[in-house]
């Protein structure tokens, strides 16, 4: 591609390939001059900083890539988004009842999120759901607004409960969701001995079918919830410890990322049911709890994939509030709070990932004489006139042939029939072959399933400065699709296709699944990578998950931490950093004891100068090496 093709391309058609306007959901842009850019909003209308910038205010601050950012702004408006729209839908259907959000503490256990939580959502009295003892500490902690709900999930021993007796002592509206019946037995007795009265809620497990990523999940073969058997013994079991009144909430959990919003409203018209039949039981209900499950856009697409939805927040809510309202008005029930534990769809747009590219590796091949060498061996000539005979009207049959030549050449090698140098050749002239294929496939009518995936085994390999398994382990553990694209240079058109290699040595430490306009590609669209400058790549809406279940595969450790807020003015604020992992930090974290190893070293170095295999210079300057590099970040350092 030469300048002119390049100065054709325009932003918007960057914006297009990627599709940014539609899973960036307003908050990310690409601006004219090919800037990706954050958008948040300012004084008087829309503000918007370059990430460029950012990553300029980064390197000024000493924080390299790779780096974790977080955008403060982006947390209130997700959090004013759910609260607000459920204050919509609740206004114009009539509802009697009101919304209490409750933020999975699991989704992002990190302290600056979850204290921004509690302090955004402090307006809507947005609380907190805990599913263990450390869980439910944080929440004590932070919550200072008492309406907020702390919801109890998961399995609960006896110092778990005594914890939230204990909130409930100190005015917080703690709920205890019993998953068994003998978590019921335990309440009962805890309650007893500390003379609190509890909050209890009972987990259902619906019999309701979800679509995506977490279908499994959902259903009779669900991992949680009560049977119906059990939720009429733990009605009884209250009832005779006098504290059915203390039966006040109903929760359920379809499942994480549902893509369909009908499976949410079939879900919710048969929570109700268990609700209305509660109530004739005697239990005093006033809360429903959705759990989680309101995806986001990942691919854009707004389809059923396991990556997108059908909906947005305000069909959601409005769905929900009229699903209770319909069932209980025709039982003349009072509607009850609704709360829902959204974590995805509240964090994941608030965190990007931003890398630098280390190399590329090409399947581009060199340039071939004009006529054939003498004296090749003839497996070698039939490949040479092949690649040469290459055409549209038989481009099936000549993909057939290079292949079938380039494993008879491959066969020879093997048998000593040909050497390294005539091996390199004939592997060349294969890649000048395929490439010529490739270039002749956009012009078949049917284009066989063999040539569909061709492009993609030519594609390049950009080698990133990151940890898959440490910043991204979804993409790897379960396949999830994330929006990645450069953050710059989008004025100019990306004309390479790529996969992505961390720094890894590992067949998994990649990313070769992608959100495309279409839905999921194998590549991204990259630009050629220009000498001495450095070329960065983003990946979006990471802010869920992600960094709780980081591993430290090869021990590359957390990265750098930043969080910014974008003031009214478009000015920014660094409001928080946190260097990333140290090696000397990750050899701990495996039991390594970094003075102990520096000491070994210091001996080995002295047993080299007394054998005279270095002097007591050299000594010095690898002591100062080693202990340099055990302050050291993890990931490559230019």
């Amino acid at each position: 591609m030469n300048d002119s093709q390049a100065n054709l391309w325009s932003a918007k058609q960057s914006a297009e390939l990627y599709g940014i306007d539609e899973w960036g959901s307003g908050y990310f842009g690409i601006s004219d001059n090919g800037n990706v850019e954050v958008r948040a909003q300012g004084d008087h209308g829309q503000v918007a900083v370059p990430l460029t910038d950012i990553i300029d205010g980064l390197s000024q601050r000493g924080l390299q890539m790779p780096v974790l950012l977080r955008i403060e702004n982006l947390v209130d408006s997700r959090l004013s988004i759910l609260n607000e729209s459920f204050a919509h839908a609740i206004a114009t259907t009539g509802y009697q009842g009101q919304y209490r959000g409750a933020f999975p503490i699991k989704v992002n256990q990190q302290s600056h999120i979850v204290e921004e939580i509690a302090r955004f959502g402090e307006r809507y009295n947005h609380g907190l759901e805990a599913g263990s003892k450390a869980e439910l500490m944080i929440a004590m902690s932070v919550l200072q607004n008492r309406e907020s709900l702390i919801i109890c999930n998961g399995y609960k021993d006896a110092e778990f409960i005594d914890l939230g007796l204990q909130a409930r002592k100190l005015g917080f509206k703690c709920i205890f969701v019993l998953e068994t019946v003998a978590e019921v037995k335990l309440v009962i007795e805890r309650s007893r001995a500390l003379d609190v009265d509890p909050i209890i809620g009972v987990r259902l497990k619906l019999s309701t079918k979800v679509d995506g990523h977490w279908a499994e999940d959902s259903g009779d073969r669900s991992l949680f919830g009560l049977t119906t058997k059990e939720l009429v013994e733990i009605i009884d079991l209250l009832r005779a410890a006098e504290l059915i009144h203390s039966l006040q909430l109903l929760h359920f959990h379809l499942g994480s990322q549902i893509p369909n919003i009908r499976n949410i409203r079939a879900g919710v018209l048969e929570a109700c049911r268990y609700y209305i039949e509660m109530v004739g039981e005697g239990a005093p209900l006033s809360y429903i709890d959705l759990g989680g499950g309101l995806a986001i856009d990942y691919d854009g697409t707004s389809s059923v994939s396991g990556h997108s939805r059908n909906y947005s927040v305000e069909e959601y809510c409005v769905d929900v509030v009229e699903a209770i309202a319909q069932q209980l008005d025709a039982h003349e029930l009072p509607h009850p709070t609704i709360v829902t534990e959204s974590g995805r769809a509240t964090v994941a747009h608030t965190s990007v990932l931003l890398f630098n590219v280390l190399d590329v590796g090409h399947f581009n091949p060199g340039p071939i004489p004009e006529q054939l060498p003498e004296k090749l061996h003839e497996q070698i000539s039939n490949l040479w006139y092949t690649v040469k005979g290459v055409k549209l009207e038989k481009l099936q049959e000549c993909y057939n042939d290079v292949i079938y030549y380039r494993d008879q050449v491959r066969d020879c090698f093997f048998s000593g029939e040909i050497n390294l140098r005539d091996r390199a050749f004939a592997e060349n002239l294969c890649l000048v072959g395929l490439q010529k294929i490739v270039e002749l496939i956009p012009q078949m009518k049917r284009i066989p399933p063999e040539l569909e995936e061709l492009p993609e085994q030519l594609a390049d390999i950009y080698y990133g400065n990151f940890s898959v398994f440490q910043s991204l382990p979804d993409s790897w553990a379960i396949n999830q699709v994330f929006p990645v694209m450069p953050i710059h240079r989008l004025d100019e058109k990306p004309s390479r296709q790529a996969t992505i290699a961390d720094l890894t040595c590992d067949c998994d430490g990649k990313l070769d699944k992608f959100a495309g306009p279409e839905g999921e590609t194998n590549t991204v669209s990259l630009h050629p990578i220009n000498p001495d400058e450095e070329y960065y790549l983003g990946v979006f809406l990471v802010g869920a998950y992600q960094e709780t279940l980081g591993d430290l595969h090869n021990l590359f450790g957390d990265t750098n931490v930043a969080s910014v807020r974008i003031n009214g003015d478009g000015s920014l604020d660094f409001v928080h950093e946190l260097h990333g992992d140290s090696i000397s930090d990750v050899l701990s974290y495996v039991e390594y004891d970094p003075q102990s190893m520096f000491r070994q070293f210091r001996m080995a170095a002295e047993q080299a100068v007394r054998d005279g295999r270095i002097t007591v210079s050299d000594r010095q300057q690898m002591l100062a090496a080693y202990s340099e590099s055990l302050r050291g970040y993890t990931y490559f350092e230019r």
